[in-house]
């Protein structure tokens, strides 16, 4: 727009409003007041010359003050508006960002899952892109492409040994032949990666276009996450087999694998993923506070979900009401003990850390214990705040503290992990657990890879096979806004 455009814009904006100022029967003050609510930034002479023409104002100040009576003519529902400088979006978007946002989400309003591929593929024409998802089974093995007509012939990509596989597992948007792959994130928490071949020529390591792509990812994953809730379309893809109905509760009720605060991170894993029966971890976030919370019930059938699911819902409902460690065990004895008959238990450790100074106050139920890591080390085995397992009676309750230094490491898990056997009976051990954090602790994964390749390590000295269920839960900190994942 031209200089002169801009003037006689301005102009005409003026005049609008010193006739639309005559027909509100405000004074000048309380115009003046008004505008000055909004962050208008001229007196009051100045306000009353821009009105009668004998002074400019600049457009942004124009524009507060139309905004001023506009907001005084909508409340007797007065008809006429005085124009702003700045154009009024009123169709949608049809290229760039924007538009593909909004086609992702007009795609997937009242959509089932299985339409998540087209609604993607939409967005991504958008921005000039083509764009294909692959979803992560749940055993963290392979990625597996959500159905495309268009494309009927890709195949699964293994984690651990592809281009695609080293982008989820670190968590970069990695070029590779005329594509890029972008990791598929829910907040932090890894489900897949996307596939992006922009047109041919584009350069691959342009930072606007990987902003657009984290853009996108951000955006899908959170639909997957939704859209898994009301549908099994997504889920029939991560299944690789049915899991059992213990292993299905479980899996219900578990939080997100990853999540992480600006100093603060977590990440968890279950396994067997098909027929864990009593492991179950939980977590909760808060800007000052960590909560952390592990269990393993007695036993590996349908029993036992039930056990862990009652120990699980105990802690969450009171910690939600507001109250600690000691009355969320409490609850947990009396719901494991009341609601399930004939000795039921579980073992499990409750934490809290106080996200400011480092302070950890933990329990212990007749658990394995918590490691601490601390610059790359192992350094101490948590053994206090000893008691019996939940529902078995509280006995001595006591609250163990520990305080971390930033960059601490806190591993929680199950017997399944040490006790995992390999054919010739010799357990994985807490002596290979250590050396295997510390090795991963030098090589600088974080929380949610070191968890993955953990399970992966156990199931291997077990030849894929366990004998019992095994879970972990890794939580780092550090120093408020420090952190990256």
């Amino acid at each position: 727009m031209s200089s002169d455009q801009q003037a006689s814009q301005r102009d005409e904006q003026r005049r609008a409003l010193a006739l639309a100022f005559g027909r509100t029967g405000l004074t000048l003050e309380q115009l003046w007041m008004r505008y000055f609510a909004l962050g208008g930034a001229a007196g009051l002479v100045e306000v009353e010359a821009y009105l009668h023409g004998l002074m400019p104002l600049p457009a942004l100040q124009g524009d507060m003050l139309a905004h001023a009576i506009n907001e005084h003519l909508d409340e007797p529902t007065w008809p006429h508006r005085v124009p702003y400088t700045f154009p009024s979006p009123g169709n949608r978007p049809r290229t760039g960002p924007l538009a593909s946002l909004v086609d992702l989400l007009d795609g997937m309003h009242q959509a089932p899952p299985e339409h998540l591929p087209a609604a993607a593929e939409r967005a991504g024409r958008a921005l000039g892109l083509r764009i294909s998802i692959y979803l992560v089974d749940y055993e963290q093995h392979m990625l597996h492409p959500l159905p495309d007509p268009d494309d009927p012939g890709r195949v699964p990509l293994g984690v651990d040994a592809s281009l695609p596989g080293r982008a989820f597992c670190t968590v970069q948007t990695l070029p590779g032949h005329q594509r890029l792959w972008v990791p598929l994130l829910d907040g932090v928490e890894r489900l897949g990666v996307l596939e992006v071949t922009p047109p041919e020529g584009t350069d691959l390591h342009d930072p606007e276009l990987h902003l657009r792509c984290r853009w996108l990812s951000a955006l899908i994953g959170h639909l997957v996450t939704i859209s898994t809730h009301y549908g099994d379309g997504l889920d029939a893809v991560r299944l690789r087999r049915q899991r059992s109905p213990a292993a299905d509760l479980i899996w219900q009720l578990l939080p997100p694998l990853t999540a992480a605060t600006g100093s603060f991170a977590v990440a968890g894993l279950v396994e067997p993923c098909y027929e864990v029966g009593g492991d179950a971890f939980d977590y909760a976030l808060s800007p000052t506070t960590a909560s952390l919370a592990i269990f393993d019930a007695v036993g590996h059938t349908l029993r036992s979900g039930f056990v862990a699911a009652a120990a699980l819902a105990a802690c969450r409902s009171n910690r939600r009401a507001g109250h600690g460690l000691f009355e969320q065990a409490r609850t947990i004895d009396e719901t494991v003990s009341g609601q399930i008959p004939d000795g039921a238990f579980a073992t499990g450790v409750l934490a809290e850390l106080d996200l400011e100074s480092g302070r950890l106050r933990y329990l212990n139920a007749g658990h394995p214990p918590p490691l601490l890591l601390r610059s790359g080390k192992v350094v101490k085995r948590l053994t206090g705040g000893r008691r019996l397992p939940f529902g078995l009676g509280t006995g001595e309750l006591a609250i163990a503290e520990e305080t971390l230094q930033p960059g601490d490491w806190l591993v929680l898990h199950t017997d399944g992990i040490t006790e995992a056997r390999d054919t010739s009976g010799e357990q994985f051990g807490d002596t290979r657990l250590t050396d295997f954090l510390e090795r991963e602790a030098a090589a600088g994964h974080p929380p949610p890879e070191t968890a993955r390749r953990l399970v992966k390590a156990v199931l291997a000295h077990q030849n894929g096979v366990l004998q019992d269920d095994a879970s972990v839960v890794l939580a780092r900190w550090l120093k408020s806004g420090e952190l990256t994942l």
